[in-house]
């Protein structure tokens, strides 16, 4: 089975694609875990990337896709995968859909994973992060045992200013200007489920279950 994960940031598709990538023993392969992975490692697309980055410049959709057809390659993608953060905008889908094609592949279904927008903006805005470890708390769902320390190491809590409400309501008003039409497309061809991101993790994960009838 080969997913696609959409949702605003704060709406939970991480944690989601996560869940059902256990349950069906298939990859969550996420955008962001590749860029830092290839950054880390200073492989080749990982270089280029950082060349952006550093410019403060987007990176460019054929940085990103090759590596996400490097990672399509590998085995643990024979049975499926579920990707998380790609494809964001229509071009990078077509994109996706030839390196899908090349290997006899489709996808299955686009799931949107979606949630009020102040709901969105008290998800994100409750994180802080250790200066020290760079663990990361949320005071309402995963607080810190002690207000403003980290339970790993010790290390002062910030809040950093991608987490920050402004900021946070700027963060989704981008993601749907790039990403609404990439949700109407995945509409207009059948593949979109929606999941309204309410009643606890278990829950939402439970709505994706019988969405995608598995038992």
């Amino acid at each position: 089975m080969n997913l696609i994960m959409l949702g605003p940031p704060g709406a939970g598709k991480g944690t989601q694609a996560a869940m059902l990538a256990k349950r069906l023993g298939i990859p969550h392969v996420a955008s962001g875990d590749l860029f830092r992975e290839a950054l880390q490692a200073k492989t080749e697309l990982g270089l280029k990337a950082k060349s952006y980055m550093e410019r403060g410049e987007l990176v460019p959709d054929e940085v990103t896709i090759a590596m996400i057809r490097e990672r399509l390659l590998q085995p643990d993608c024979d049975e499926g995968m579920i990707l998380d953060g790609f494809p964001r905008t229509i071009e990078q889908a077509e994109a996706l859909n030839g390196l899908l094609a090349e290997q006899g592949k489709t996808i299955e279904a686009a799931l949107f994973i979606d949630a009020p927008e102040e709901e969105l903006v008290r998800r994100l805005s409750s994180r802080w992060t250790c200066r020290k470890c760079q663990a990361v708390y949320n005071v309402i769902s995963n607080p810190p045992r002690e207000r403003g320390k980290c339970d790993v190491c010790g290390g002062e809590l910030y809040q950093r200013i991608d987490d920050e409400p402004d900021t946070v309501r700027n963060r989704i008003r981008v993601y749907w200007d790039q990403t609404s039409p990439l949700i109407d497309q995945y509409r207009h061809e059948g593949l979109l489920t929606t999941i309204q991101s309410e009643g606890g993790i278990d829950h939402v994960h439970e709505k994706i279950l019988s969405a995608l009838r598995i038992a």
